[in-house]
């Protein structure tokens, strides 16, 4: 039976709306928490994008769920000897139960100290050395690196918690996938592909964790709620590979018409429908992910975790 999480979307609320949310969703019957990790949101009417792991910190004294990032990129923006220092505080402010997701990010997020956005060759180069930068200084022990990306001297963390950090890997391209089978503790993707699932497991993953989430926007008008998905989350329905290169949510936000109401009722649960709210969700465990979680768009949060306290979680865990 898979986990059930919800996952907190930092580029749409503020940090006490994100800690309410995570109070509704442990008393709603969810098991686990994501949270987005970015500097900005990904256009202005999301409006928000504080800095994740104070949420984090206040998270774990507010609720006892597990908390993960989805994701972290670990390579431009902040240099991984001091991520894992978050991440490590983080597992420790948790009693252990926080996981680190980590991807090749986006330009949106990663270019704002001026840095040069590399090619997803090199992304993922560097991701894995930062992987290992981090995994080393998990340990507690003093490290000193000299690699290709990456330089750190004499760092060593203190405060860390009794087990490593795991650290998942999001994989949307083969070769982001190869990465995760070998040398992820997990694999985190954004639909619910089985053929993914099962070459993550079959190239080394194993029984590692496989992890996936969605979007959804409950409500008891689903025109209504089209609207509400087209204004603050188009940008899950651009094509290619503009997520990933765009620098800025101004260049997103001339790209919202090629969004149309349309595409949105083809490819977001909108609405009241439960059976609709149930399928999606169902469509991930079909494809054997062991943890799935679910955001709902726009402000009516508490509209959405009664309605799957009482309605959606009760069937899927039948």
């Amino acid at each position: 039976m898979p986990e059930y999480g919800y996952f907190l979307a930092a580029e749409e609320h503020d940090p006490a709306a994100l800690i309410e949310q995570a109070r509704m969703a442990e008393q709603a019957g969810f098991q686990a928490l994501w949270i987005s990790d970015h500097y900005h949101p990904w256009n202005d009417e999301q409006g928000q994008s504080a800095f994740v792991w104070s949420v984090i910190g206040a998270l774990s004294q507010a609720v006892s769920l597990p908390v993960e990032t989805a994701v972290t990129c670990p390579t431009v923006r902040i240099h991984p000897a001091v991520l894992a220092q978050a991440a490590a505080t983080s597992a420790v402010l948790t009693g252990g139960r926080f996981r680190l997701g980590v991807g090749t990010g986006e330009a949106l997020n990663e270019h704002v100290l001026g840095d040069r956005w590399p090619p997803v060759r090199v992304r993922l180069e560097m991701l894995e050395e930062a992987i290992e930068v981090m995994r080393r200084l998990f340990t507690g022990e003093e490290v000193s690196h000299h690699g290709k990306h990456y330089t750190v001297e004499n760092a060593r963390l203190y405060t860390v918690p009794d087990e490593p950090v795991p650290i998942d890997i999001s994989a949307f391209g083969p070769k982001a996938l190869s990465l995760a089978s070998r040398v992820g503790d997990g694999f985190i993707t954004m639909a619910p592909d089985q053929e993914m699932a099962d070459r993550f497991r079959a190239d080394g993953g194993g029984t590692k964790p496989v992890s996936g989430g969605t979007k959804v926007c409950y409500g008891t008008d689903r025109d209504a709620c089209v609207r509400t998905v087209r204004r603050l989350w188009y940008n899950e329905l651009l094509p290619g590979e503009m997520g990933q290169v765009l620098p800025s949510p101004r260049h997103f936000e001339q790209l919202q018409e090629l969004v149309t109401e349309d595409m949105v009722r083809e490819k977001v649960v909108c609405g009241d429908d439960v059976e609709q709210h149930v399928s999606a969700l169902r469509a991930f465990a079909d494809a054997g992910f062991d943890r799935i979680y679910v955001n709902q768009i726009g402000p009516d949060q508490r509209g959405f975790f009664d309605f799957y306290r009482t309605k959606v979680l009760p069937r899927l865990a039948g």
